[in-house]
């Protein structure tokens, strides 16, 4: 169980953490996004319908953008397929799929800057994300890459916007 909460044997996906239950609620409202247009969102990551965490006037998302921290608090992250020369490493997510309780599939979410240029998420020695470029993202892109991850491992997650990527198009 995730932040040191004890774990149920019951099978019973309430008893899992947090994390877990919100990843789980963000699919729920992206997969309702096609049937509901309403958008009246405000900042919480279990705030339905899909369409307005940051600005309610946005329609027809299709992706809760979130990231995920580790639990020493370091953002997860993970490379997608990119050009050689472009920046492979992103900390934004958007979940594709739940199953056996808290097993999740993620895709890897490009992060872009205003004029849509990937933004190099990674230090100068490549191996911590810089935060001074994480304030540069300000727009997301699909990537081809998904990951599967066990989301107990997990102690806090981010929802950050809410996007139209085309992926029910």
């Amino acid at each position: 169980m995730g932040c040191g909460r004890g774990n149920s044997d019951s099978g019973n996906h309430s008893s899992k953490g947090c994390v877990c239950e919100v990843v789980r609620a963000i699919l729920e409202i992206q997969n309702a996004a096609v049937q509901d247009d309403c958008n009246r969102c405000t900042t919480n990551c279990f705030l339905e319908p899909l369409g307005g965490i940051v600005n309610p006037a946005r329609s027809n998302a299709d992706t809760r953008v979130f990231t995920l921290l580790n639990k020493d608090g370091s953002p997860f992250f993970a490379t997608f397929s990119n050009e050689p020369s472009s920046p492979c490493v992103s900390i934004y997510f958007r979940v594709e799929d739940i199953f056996d309780g808290c097993c999740a599939t993620l895709r890897v979410l490009i992060p872009e800057d205003a004029s849509g240029n990937p933004v190099d998420l990674l230090s100068n020695c490549g191996s911590k994300i810089d935060f001074r470029e994480v304030c540069r993202v300000t727009q997301f892109d699909a990537s081809d890459s998904c990951i599967t991850v066990d989301l107990d491992c997990f102690c806090a997650v981010q929802c950050i916007d809410d996007v139209d990527l085309g992926i029910c198009d």
